[in-house]
């Protein structure tokens, strides 16, 4: 593959056609569904404890500023109205396999993310109807029918244009990016709105006057690899609208974890303590989520000059419950301690997954940003 892909490789013959479907607030939906007094209030999925973290907000709680993979007690003092309730995965998982099943009426290369969003390639669609967004149309349709909730829908010639237009007008809401209109579509976006840019990211290309995918469009390749290193050719074709991944439809999930931007650089023991108990709740709830076992436990952390550090611990039996994760993870912390420099990043993943599982998430949706 060339590094200087052409301008007008989004224009090249044969361009699939793809949906990127997500359901809205899914978790805090199906709680709404199936509870009728906590519709049209401010509804958190998860836990409000020291320890809690909110797995899914409701939109009504999303105007307080409550967002997934926020600790239990800053949702709480955002909203003092919000309403906590137990997350239900194994209600959501039946409803995932519902939505599913809409999907494969109309196409077989169907690659999940998670319970609640997918990208279908409908370029030979099952139905012959011909139009994606006829087909993103009749899906939304289909969801609300069969389960009583709502789903984005966004439709384009690639994975990363259909993955942005199906957040651009949220919820119940479909955008479709047609062939010839990917640049241009992306030249306003504010480079926040890349998929992989965390709020670091965002701020470092703000210092170098990027801040729109525009003025990332002007920037070479040579320019982007000295100041983004391994990032720097996804940001050059994205900043074009080029995505050339196919949709993999027996994508096999290989680890499950997460990663957070620190809003500062920390470098004290009780500081990095704290950090890694909000990620322990954070991970351990999209392994439960997942239905993984794996016995492999890794600590990744990014200090202030870009080094990576990890640390990893693994057993001849899966992980059996939070509670072993969360001891091996304080004890790879533990093994690392004093830290030469602060740091900036830290993450945890749990591998060596047994059996086969669900497709993993794309790499740009695993960074949780806690900010």
């Amino acid at each position: 593959m060339s590094d200087t892909p052409p301008d007008h490789a989004e224009e090249a013959p044969g361009l699939r056609k793809i949906i990127h479907v997500d359901m809205d607030a899914f978790f805090a939906s199906v709680e709404q569904r199936d509870h009728p007094e906590l519709r049209g209030k401010p509804v958190a999925v998860g836990g409000s404890g020291g320890r809690g973290v909110v797995a899914a907000a409701s939109y009504e709680a999303r105007t307080f500023g409550v967002r997934s993979a926020m600790p239990g007690v800053t949702a709480r003092r955002l909203c003092p109205d919000l309403i906590f309730v137990r997350h239900r995965f194994d209600v959501y998982k039946d409803v995932s396999r519902q939505i599913r099943a809409v999907f494969r009426h109309h196409t077989d290369l169907v690659e999940p993310l998670s319970l609640d969003e997918a990208y279908l390639d409908v370029t030979n669609d099952k139905l012959g109807i011909g139009s994606a967004t006829r087909i993103a149309e009749l899906i939304r349709q289909e969801i609300r029918a069969k389960t009583q909730l709502t789903a984005s829908a966004g439709v384009s010639y690639n994975k990363f244009l259909a993955k942005i237009a199906s957040d651009q007008n949220k919820p119940d809401g479909l955008c479709v990016i047609r062939p010839g209109q990917g640049a241009q579509f992306v030249a306003g976006l504010p480079v926040r709105r890349f998929h992989g840019v965390g709020p670091k990211g965002a701020e470092k290309m703000q210092r170098l006057g990027i801040a729109t995918g525009a003025d990332l469009a002007a920037k070479d390749l040579a320019f982007l690899r000295e100041h983004f290193g391994s990032m720097a050719d996804y940001l050059y074709r994205a900043a074009r609208g080029i995505d050339l991944r196919p949709v993999r439809a027996n994508r096999v999930r290989k680890s499950v974890g997460g990663e957070r931007t620190l809003a500062h650089d920390i470098s004290t023991g009780a500081a990095l303590r704290e950090t890694l108990e909000s990620i322990i709740g954070i991970v351990w709830e999209s392994i439960e989520r997942s239905g993984a076992k794996g016995r492999t436990v890794t600590l990744k952390m990014k200090y202030t000059d870009f080094r990576n550090v990890t640390r990893a611990h693994s057993q001849g039996h899966a992980v059996p419950d939070r509670q072993a994760f969360a001891a091996i993870a304080r004890r790879l912390l533990d093994e690392l301690l004093p830290l030469p420099l602060p740091i900036r990043l830290m993450g945890l993943t749990l591998s060596n997954l047994d059996g086969d599982r669900p497709p993993e998430p794309e790499p740009d949706t695993a960074q949780l940003s806690l900010l």
